[in-house]
C-alpha cells in the first residue's frame, strides 16, 4: 500500500467534503446553482485534480484544488453569477399583459409605471411577481393584495392594492438592492429570498433564483409562459 497516495487522496476527499458543507450555502445563494448542480461541480473537481495529481511528480493538493476548480469554472461557467441586465426600462406593460393571469391580469402598466419610477425593467418586477403568486393565484395576493412576497414584522404585508404593493417592491428593490451594487438577479435573490431562511420552511427559497430568471427571459422575448 503506498501510504504517501493514500495520505493525499484522503486529504482530497476531507477537503471536498469540508468544502460541500461550508460553501455549498454561499455558492448556491450567489450564484443560482442547486444542490445536484454543485455535487456535480465537485465531482468533477475532484476527478480533475486526482488526474493532475497522478501527473504531477510533487502534488500539493490544495493548489491542484483549486487549479482544477478554477478551470472547470472557467470552461462551463458554472458557478457564475448571471449577466443578465435588468437596468434600465425596457419593456412595457403592453408585452407584459398577455402573460398575467388570476389578480395580475391586465396590471401591465402598474409594472411599467413602477419601472419608470425607479428605473427598473417592468419584466424584472413582473416576473418576480408571477413567481411569488403561482401568476396571480396565490392567497397572498388574493386577500392581502401581496403581489411580491414583500415581509413585514408581523409577516407577509398586506396592501391596500395591488398597485402598492407594486411600487412597495420596486422601491425596495432600487433602494436596498440596485443602489446597493446588486445588479443581477442572483444577487438579488441572495437577500429578497435567501436559501435556508427561517420564514421558508419549505426551502421555496431554492427555486427563486431559476423561477424568477426564466420568467424575465420569457418576458423579455416574448415566449409563451410555461
Amino acid at each position: 500500500m503506498n501510504i504517501g497516495s493514500l495520505s493525499s487522496n484522503w486529504l482530497l476527499h476531507k477537503t471536498i467534503i469540508d468544502t460541500a458543507r461550508l460553501g455549498q450555502s454561499n455558492l448556491s445563494n450567489q450564484s443560482g446553482l442547486t444542490s445536484s448542480s454543485f455535487e456535480q461541480l465537485l465531482e468533477k473537481v475532484l476527478l480533475q485534480t486526482e488526474l493532475n495529481q497522478k501527473s504531477s511528480n510533487n502534488p500539493d493538493i490544495s493548489s491542484l484544488l483549486l487549479t482544477s476548480l478554477n478551470s472547470f469554472v472557467s470552461q462551463t461557467g458554472v458557478g457564475t453569477l448571471p449577466n443578465t441586465s435588468i437596468t434600465p426600462v425596457t419593456t412595457g406593460g403592453d408585452d407584459l399583459n398577455p402573460h398575467l393571469k388570476g389578480v395580475l391580469q391586465n396590471t401591465g402598466h402598474l409594472f411599467a409605471e413602477a419601472g419608470k419610477k425607479y428605473d427598473i425593467d417592468p419584466a424584472l418586477l413582473a416576473a418576480i411577481s408571477i413567481h411569488e403568486t403561482g401568476n396571480g393565484s396565490s392567497n397572498a395576493a388574493r386577500f392581502k393584495f401581496n403581489v411580491t412576497g414583500m415581509m413585514g414584522k408581523n409577516g407577509l404585508k398586506t396592501y391596500s392594492s395591488i398597485q402598492e404593493s407594486i411600487f412597495d417592491m420596486a422601491r425596495n428593490l432600487r433602494q436596498n438592492y440596485l443602489d446597493q451594487g446588486k445588479l443581477t438577479i442572483a444577487q438579488i435573490g441572495a437577500k429578497y429570498a435567501p436559501i435556508g431562511a427561517a420564514n421558508d420552511p419549505n426551502q421555496l427559497n431554492n427555486h427563486w433564483v431559476s423561477g424568477v430568471q426564466r420568467y424575465f427571459d420569457t418576458l423579455t422575448t416574448g415566449s409563451n409562459l410555461a
